[in-house]
């Protein structure tokens, strides 16, 4: 997320992806927070970039993680199929901005919504207020979105629609919001250059630098894809990296990390080839069921290595080695996608 401050839990809010009013690609966001803190109009820009690239990953993560439940496994949750934020939710520099840019105070004030969510479909709309979610009133200030999460978990166990009252233009409004079954992985914006993305197991992190390195979107789907896939098939739990991959993230989520931070590896293992093959496998059939063109990943594997190679120790490259066997087992997993396509077969690995 944008801020130091935890996002409501993935099963409740939908924190790990929401739609934008925008749409296509977009070219990366040129203002960045480097040494800027001062003025209130460099504020507005430094809070507009870190908007922008939120709503671009968060646009680009709905289809895979909505239409990829099934493959999620244990990790699939429902979902209200929205975010939601005050002006807590962002760094204390930013504090001001946000009153003044969003329109953000105390109370949780709904930012996205997932487009075919069920909240879309029940006509929930960016700048509701949040008051009630089955009768229980939302709490408001600094720990809001925390204190949402805890009394909202048990609610959404054994439920298929909920009930939510909003504010509207000062007019109270009820809802009754459908569920939306979903991979219940929250994602994180890295505020550092390095090109690389990270995957505790519960938790993705795509850093600026990566986004800034591809420009188009259906190439970060590819990263956000096989990240999806290293949690899937819990592959820092393997490499008992679990702790370590969750502390680097942890380091970059604050608006201007210590360089230290993303200077190195961080202490992370490179993911086995065999590993790196398995979520090349997961990640191209998530990509195709997500509508994006799964043969993105041979291109996409090859640039990042050749703009950010191995050698450079915080660089996608060095923590997932680009191989020729990695290169051929992808046509051989595009040839079992396209079969399996054009056979009407379940597009599951």
């Amino acid at each position: 997320m944008l801020a130091t401050i935890p996002p409501l839990a993935a099963a409740l809010l939908l924190c790990a992806c929401a739609t934008s009013p925008r749409s296509g690609n977009h070219p990366p966001v040129a203002a960045e927070a480097k040494g800027i803190t001062s003025p209130a109009s460099a504020r507005d820009v430094i809070l507009d970039a870190l908007i922008s690239r939120q709503e671009r990953v968060y646009r680009i993560a709905s289809p895979l993680i909505t239409r990829n439940a099934v493959l999620c496994r244990t990790q699939a949750r429902p979902l209200l199929g929205f975010t939601a934020k005050n002006v807590h939710s962002y760094p204390s520099e930013l504090a001001a901005a946000a009153r003044k840019t969003l329109g953000l105070g105390e109370r949780l004030q709904v930012m996205q919504v997932l487009g075919g969510s069920g909240a879309q479909k029940a006509g929930m709309a960016s700048g509701d207020i949040l008051q009630s979610i089955q009768d229980v009133v939302m709490p408001e200030g600094p720990q809001a979105e925390n204190e949402a999460a805890r009394v909202l978990a048990p609610l959404l166990k054994n439920l298929t629609e909920i009930r939510i009252t909003v504010l509207r233009r000062g007019q109270p409004i009820e809802l009754q919001v459908p569920l939306t079954l979903a991979c219940a992985f929250a994602i994180d914006i890295g505020n550092a250059p390095n090109v690389n993305a990270y995957a505790d197991g519960k938790r993705i992190m795509i850093t600026r630098g990566m986004l800034e390195a591809l420009p188009v979107d259906d190439d970060v789907a590819v990263i956000l894809a096989r990240e999806l896939a290293h949690n899937v098939l819990q592959h820092a739990r393997q490499l008992q990296q679990t702790v370590t991959v969750s502390g680097v993230i942890d380091s970059l989520l604050p608006l201007q990390p210590e360089p230290s931070s993303y200077a190195g590896s961080g202490g992370i293992k490179p993911a086995t080839e065999k590993m790196d093959q398995e979520a090349d496998r997961l990640a191209m059939f998530m990509l195709a069921r997500a509508g994006y063109d799964p043969m993105h990943l041979v291109r996409v594997s090859q640039k990042l290595a050749n703009i950010a190679p191995a050698s450079q120790l915080n660089s996608y490259s060095a923590l997932h080695a680009w191989t020729e066997e990695r290169r051929s087992l992808m046509h051989t997993i595009l040839r079992d996608i396209h079969q399996k396509q054009s056979t009407k077969k379940a597009l599951v690995p």
